[in-house]
């Protein structure tokens, strides 16, 4: 029996009920409704009255630019900017391109010329390859039927064609106009160019391997000023020389 009273046992026990019933007058019961802990990569709680899953849209900031812009067509000052470069005051073309640009305001000289010296580029070596696919995106109706036509011929001969373009020279915009809802500008481009013609054998027919000419070539490019799409397809060329 004083082993099951031991006092010192006794004391311990009475200590454990004490520290037992100060920890939960400090921590408290779990009642079900507690806030659950905080977790910084889950989105907020949506709002009241704001079905969960909804975007709650933030006002906007003044941009400092109207978004109809351009919508009259360009101002004397921004068409004197762009075309300084390209086409001398009171001049037919300057006249013509201030047309297409109010035709078209997001015409800009500098762009079409970079785009056109692309353009040129991939005609030149899609032709080559024959690669009429490319030739599609970048040629309007009666062009294309008159590559495809050339292709075809070249192809029944026997005949495969190596065009190298070494470079552009000069790229000069020399016609505008817009008719109807379209504009046209033409562009005179100066190229260096090695151009070889082989026969079903590997004989060079027409051309020389290593002879580099010069080009020039009269391109026209439309676009409909209308539509959505930027891009400008070839629908007349010419060759000068």
């Amino acid at each position: 029996m004083s082993e099951a009273f031991d006092i010192y046992t006794l004391l311990f026990l009475v200590l454990a009920v004490v520290i037992f019933i100060r920890l939960r007058s400090v921590l408290g019961r779990r009642t079900g409704n507690e806030r659950p802990p905080y977790d910084p990569y889950t989105r907020a709680d949506t709002k009241a009255g704001t079905p969960e899953g909804s975007v709650v849209a933030l006002p906007r900031g003044r941009t400092g630019r109207a978004p109809v812009a351009e919508a009259s067509g360009p101002s004397p000052e921004d068409i004197e900017e762009r075309l300084e470069r390209y086409a001398a005051k009171d001049t037919p073309l300057r006249e013509s391109l201030t047309e297409v640009m109010r035709a078209d305001p997001s015409f800009d000289p500098a762009q079409f010329l970079d785009g056109a010296k692309g353009a040129y580029d991939m005609v030149v070596a899609a032709f080559a390859e024959g690669d009429e696919a490319t030739l599609k995106q970048l040629l309007g109706q009666d062009v294309l039927e008159g590559f495809e036509r050339a292709i075809a011929e070249r192809e029944q001969r026997g005949e495969t064609l190596q065009s190298t373009l070494v470079g552009i020279d000069k790229a000069d915009i020399i016609e505008a106009e817009v008719k109807g809802k379209q504009a046209l500008v033409t562009v005179k481009f100066v190229s260096e160019l090695i151009s070889v013609t082989h026969d079903a054998d590997g004989e060079v027919v027409e051309g020389d391997p290593k002879k580099v000419r010069e080009v020039t070539d009269i391109w026209t490019f439309a676009r409909e000023t209308a539509s959505r799409n930027p891009n400008w397809k070839l629908v007349a060329t010419e060759a000068a020389n």
